[in-house]
């Protein structure tokens, strides 16, 4: 079958939540700071926050790279760094709170690039990060949040394995890998700025449950815990990574860590991966 976006037919890399919302434009840089920052001076590998630095390592590795995000316009400055790197991609719009918005994306992978060989569960959101110090307790939650917060981290998990799995199980072939955060260890009570995060648990239970479902088919299930600040263009001019910024994660770092994991030999997997800087004391 030719694929009209990768007639070299590479192995495809899908990248949910190519971009970020520390970008220089995204949502949390402008609640954060008022307004969009200059990237300029900032190592192109940082400018789009983990997503995009994955998006441009296994693009470099040879990889053809769907980029999902809710809006084009958001990752078109990544799919142009990419190519500017010899790299081939494509941008496919996803809202992961619409079933048949995901249903149509993968649609259109499957169309104009293929049966994906990687899958990366990068989606982010954040809702209850504005709410104000008088609001940290979950009766000021309003259900919408919690909503958003189950489709990102529970339902749309469970609705992208439903597309991409299929295949990689009939393949004997392929990787599932979820990128989340320490929230996902264990409950902890939310503090003002942070998301509503306890849903993350779901997502971590969700890579052990699909790791005993598939691996045995050949497919490679991990869960990986970003235990940290990452560096981007919002989150470097923040109070917390200014005074430590030994503190702060390099994405480019972390996207090696998920091309490492999907080069392992198969003899010996990794299924949970935290990634913590070297001066904090590790989550649990």
């Amino acid at each position: 079958m030719a694929h009209t976006s990768n007639p070299k037919h590479k192995p495809v890399a899908v990248i949910v939540g190519a971009t970020s919302k520390w970008q220089s434009d995204g949502r949390n840089t402008r609640l954060a700071h008022g307004r969009t920052l200059d990237d300029s001076d900032i190592p192109v590998g940082a400018r789009w926050g983990v997503g995009g630095a994955i998006a441009q390592k296994f693009a470099q590795q040879g990889f053809f790279v769907a980029l999902t995000t809710r809006t084009k316009a958001n990752a078109s400055a990544l799919a142009d760094a990419i190519q500017a790197q010899g790299g081939d991609c494509m941008i496919v719009e996803l809202d992961l709170v619409s079933q048949d918005s995901i249903a149509a994306a993968f649609a259109t992978i499957r169309r104009e690039a293929g049966d994906p060989d990687v899958l990366v569960y990068n989606a982010g959101y954040l809702e209850g990060r504005d709410l104000p110090p008088e609001k940290e307790l979950l009766e000021h939650i309003p259900v919408e949040m919690f909503d958003t917060a189950q489709h990102i981290a529970s339902r749309g998990p469970f609705l992208v394995a439903k597309e991409v799995l299929p295949a990689m199980r009939k393949k004997g072939a392929g990787s599932f890998f979820f990128s989340n955060n320490s929230k996902s260890l264990r409950g902890t009570k939310r503090k003002t700025g942070e998301s509503l995060y306890y849903p993350r648990v779901m997502m971590r239970t969700l890579a052990q449950v699909l790791t005993e479902e598939y691996s045995e088919f050949g497919v490679h299930v991990a869960n990986v815990v970003i235990d940290g600040t990452i560096d981007s263009p919002g989150t470097r001019t923040l109070p917390k990574a200014r005074q430590q910024p030994d503190s702060v994660i390099n994405p480019v770092k972390i996207a090696e860590a998920f091309y490492y994991l999907h080069t392992q030999d198969r003899s010996c997997w990794t299924h949970e991966l935290q990634l913590t800087p070297f001066p904090n004391r590790p989550s649990y």
